[in-house]
């Protein structure tokens, strides 16, 4: 019997932006609204699915389109009614279409005001039948030749219907689905898309916004300070690469926030605020590149909790976490990732796991790309070959999950009087606040 996993993966549309989230299942020898289960099998995944929905629907929906896959046997438990039929689109596939009291089901819940997307849609009489029913048709592009698919995309668009490319993971098969005039894909390749030109060496306005408020506070709080500036990669990236310069003249490397900050001292801190405030005045985030920094973030914070699990780890869990958050830097600032690397002090497990995957650094690097990818196999494989139990995986990701949503929140939509609040975030696992003055050069902290 294989773990059960859930994973969140992202949809967009021609100009890479986010219209929704596919809500992934794997467990019980089978893929969620992917092969075809035996009913034992059918039953027992519904059962794990259910009771997981039931307690983590909030973890799963934050105010966004939800694409989840409903076998027979979640619709019989009425499972589509843990969601806000403005939050759910109802997934269904042929398993669906050929069980006349599921398919009654089914058009209650379009009448009730939920949405409807078929998987893997076909020329048949009981696909047909569906299009006045459905929203959404999914696409599989590798499977299906190109003029069926055109076919079907032009029937698609003269009814109002949205078509949906799924299984691209390469740039040719991206190109392909933009040649169909599709209107969103998924898959690994359109994750990695920026909805606008990469490399905008921009920060988060808002969080940076925050930061200029706390440093400028009558008695600033230095671990307010870190937290902020460890939630967005290139403030993260830029300190840093400040700290280590030839202005410090530094004897050992600064590899955490922490530390710079307190080698630093507020004064120093303050002018490479302004500094970089009026530098990037009209160079800040671009659209899109918010959606690299927010990943950062996530592959950092999962990064981090898979490290209180993994065994014989060259690493401590703030390296995991600069792993994780300095993985897209290469969309954000104009340069190859390992000229970026270069000018920051990162172990070299960290480096070799970033640019090469190889070592156990690799391994956990890779262990988190494969779960934010559903790449089943190698989550398995990984996860052993790490020591990580298995079934732990799916509650750290959703809690991971949870907590970059909470902060991105926080951060992009603060409440008013929110920029004066004592709640932060956890993110880099650091030491009591320490003093910001600056120390004597002869006792810089060394590596981590």
């Amino acid at each position: 019997m294989s773990s059960k996993y859930i994973v969140r993966q992202p949809i967009k549309d021609r100009e890479s932006k986010i219209i929704g989230y596919e809500i992934q299942y794997h467990g019980e020898n089978q893929a969620f609204g992917g092969d075809k289960a035996a009913p034992a099998n059918d039953f027992a995944a519904a059962d794990t699915i259910y009771n997981f929905l039931t307690q983590n629907t909030d973890k799963l929906l934050r105010g966004s389109l939800n694409f989840m896959t409903f076998t027979v046997t979640l619709l019989m438990k009425k499972t589509p009614r843990l969601f806000d039929k403005n939050e759910l689109v109802i997934q269904i596939d042929d398993s669906v279409l050929i069980h006349p009291l599921a398919m009654h089901m089914v058009q209650q819940y379009v009448k009730d005001g939920y949405q409807v997307a078929v998987n893997e849609f076909q020329f048949a009489p009981r696909y047909l039948a569906l299009l006045d029913t459905i929203n959404y048709i999914k696409l599989n592009i590798q499977t299906t030749p190109m003029l069926t698919l055109k076919n079907i995309v032009d029937i698609a668009h003269s009814m109002n219907k949205k078509c949906i490319a799924v299984g691209i993971d390469q740039e040719d098969l991206y190109q392909k689905a933009l040649s169909l005039g599709v209107d969103a894909m998924e898959g690994t390749c359109v994750a990695e898309k920026l909805t606008t030109k990469a490399h905008s060496s921009g920060y988060l306005q808002s969080n940076f916004f925050r930061l200029l408020m706390a440093i400028t506070k009558d008695e600033p709080d230095v671990e307010e300070i870190e937290q902020i500036i460890s939630v967005d990669a290139t403030l993260t990236y830029g300190i840093l690469k400040v700290v280590n310069s030839c202005y410090f003249a530094l004897r050992h490397r600064v590899t955490t926030v922490r530390q710079a900050i307190t080698i630093m001292g507020l004064g120093e801190l303050r002018q490479w605020a302004y500094l970089l405030s009026a530098s990037n005045a009209e160079n800040q985030i671009e659209e899109g590149a918010e959606e690299f920094l927010r990943l950062s973030f996530m592959r950092a914070s999962f990064c981090s909790n898979l490290m209180n699990y993994a065994k014989n780890m060259p690493i401590s869990k703030p390296d995991a976490y600069l792993m994780g958050m300095f993985s897209t830097l290469n969309y954000l600032i104009d340069a190859p990732l390992e000229e970026i690397l270069a000018q920051i002090p990162v172990h070299q497990e960290v480096k070799d796991a970033l640019l090469k995957h190889t070592g156990r650094c690799g391994m956990l690097f890779d262990l988190a790309l494969s779960y934010e990818r559903a790449d089943w196999g190698k989550i398995d494989e990984l996860a052993e070959g790490l020591g990580i139990p298995t079934n732990l995986l799916t509650s750290l990701y959703f809690n991971c999950m949870e907590e970059v949503d909470q902060v991105w929140q926080d951060i992009t939509n603060p409440s008013p009087g929110q920029l004066q609040s004592n709640d932060k975030p956890q993110t880099q696992e650091t030491s009591q606040p320490t003093e910001s003055a600056q120390p004597e050069e002869t006792s810089q902290p060394g590596q981590a």
